[in-house]
């Protein structure tokens, strides 16, 4: 892994990952057309990701030929988009509830979300409108490892779209962070949000759902 991790540093394996990690698979002739590649050049690099255990493959069926070759990342990947120092949480959340109780890690959880909350808002501030509070949102949020974007859909229903859960494995052992992490967003965005969470292989895609006063 480590051998790997200092080839990507000198190759576009990044953009590989970001790109894929992104969608839910993508073939090699449409990876090497966005990054401007050869198809071979692009080719050596998914084969040997695979053979890492960092990508796998999966077959999408076509109208007419045989089915196409898509790559997607795996959960292995999440060393390299970081999980923000979870191990570390955890212990200081289990050693929080020996000496103070049940309570503890929950009202640690409340707080630094409070923290956030109180941190960022004043960034967003300067935002006229709901899309570009939600845009500033997103930006921050990237910068914190959750690869966040912000979608718009046909009926003009934006969403706020995560490709990444830095806090993943701290959600399972403690599942208020989840409602705290979206009730943080909505006091930002100062609207009603509806989260929903997608997972396949190592792909996921996370989506706050924006409802605006007019719904």
């Amino acid at each position: 892994m480590l051998h790997l991790l200092r080839e990507m540093l000198h190759s576009p394996v990044l953009e590989i990952l970001q790109r894929l990690k992104r969608s839910t698979g993508m073939p090699v002739r449409e990876l090497s057309t966005l990054m401007k590649m050869s198809y071979m050049g692009v080719k050596q690099h998914c084969v040997e990701l695979e053979k890492a255990g960092i990508l796998d493959t999966w077959r999408r069926p076509k109208g007419a030929g045989r089915p196409e070759k898509l790559y997607r990342v795996t959960p292995k990947a999440n060393v390299i988009f970081g999980l923000h120092g979870t191990s570390l949480a955890l212990d200081l959340l289990a050693t929080a509830e020996r000496v103070y109780g049940e309570t503890a890690p929950p009202k640690l959880l409340y707080s630094y979300f409070q923290a956030k909350t109180e941190s960022w808002a004043p960034k967003l501030a300067k935002a006229e409108t709901l899309p570009e509070r939600a845009k500033l949102l997103a930006k921050l949020r990237s910068a914190e490892g959750c690869i966040s974007e912000l979608e718009t859909g046909a009926d003009g229903q934006i969403s706020l779209v995560e490709h990444h859960r830095p806090l993943r494995e701290l959600a399972k052992t403690h599942d208020i962070v989840d409602e705290l992490e979206c009730e943080m967003i909505e006091r930002l965005l100062g609207c009603e949000v509806r989260r929903s969470v997608e997972e396949v292989s190592g792909l996921v895609r996370v989506t706050f759902q924006i409802k605006t006063t007019r719904e």
